[in-house]
């Protein structure tokens, strides 16, 4: 059983920094939180123990009755986002609120996102295919095809697992080992080192 913390945040955008070396970081600018408990669950009443967080405000005509009435219970208004953690390691009673103070400047952290869906696309942006080949030698048309598929009259069937064309992105992708290179605690915004899947303005959990 693994005991972790997290928050749920927003993807603002992309940045650099430079440290006192003058080396030059990329980085992501996330808002993390703050974050309401809006449930928590016991071994006694629901069988595992797990806290459940919500983010981000949204209008009660929006929400339903049943929402309205779940998070009335930790007296907060309906929120637009709720993730639920198994073993959470901070101890918080329902209406209490987690803030970005559970990290640290220095902190490995692990980003959950969404990436950006592209649609449906072909095999050479989807898998890296480099085409049939050139339009001479009597083809044309042919530069981004997938060519043979490999198989004739003895499978007589595509095999499964082939990279052919089809829908790509809006996959849900852990980034792991992302240091905390700054935290600015006033505007609730969290600094990572790297790269976050989504879009700006995307959902995204950070969990140590």
């Amino acid at each position: 059983m693994i005991n972790m913390k997290g928050i749920i945040g927003k993807k603002i955008g992309m940045t650099s920094i430079f440290d006192s070396s003058g080396k030059q970081t990329a980085c992501t600018i996330i808002e993390a939180g703050p974050c309401v408990i809006t449930q928590v669950k016991t071994i006694e009443t629901d069988g595992y123990v797990s806290h459940s967080l919500s983010f981000g405000d949204k209008k009660e005509k929006h929400a339903t009755k049943a929402e309205i009435g779940h998070y009335a219970k930790a007296s907060t208004a309906p929120k637009s986002f709720t993730k639920e953690w198994r073993n959470y390691s901070i101890e918080k009673n329902i209406g209490e609120t987690v803030t970005i103070d559970i990290f640290e400047e220095g902190d490995k952290v692990e980003v959950i996102g969404t990436t950006k869906g592209k649609g449906f696309q072909g095999v050479v942006k989807r898998h890296g295919f480099h085409g049939v080949g050139q339009q001479s030698h009597g083809q044309h048309d042919r530069q981004r095809a997938p060519g043979s598929l490999g198989n004739s009259s003895d499978a007589a069937r595509v095999m499964k697992g082939m990279k052919m064309a089809g829908r790509m992105g809006s996959d849900r992708v852990k980034m792991k080992g992302l240091k905390v290179v700054k935290i600015f605690a006033e505007k609730n915004y969290l600094l990572v080192s790297g790269s976050v899947p989504g879009h700006n303005g995307s959902i995204v959990l950070i969990q140590k």
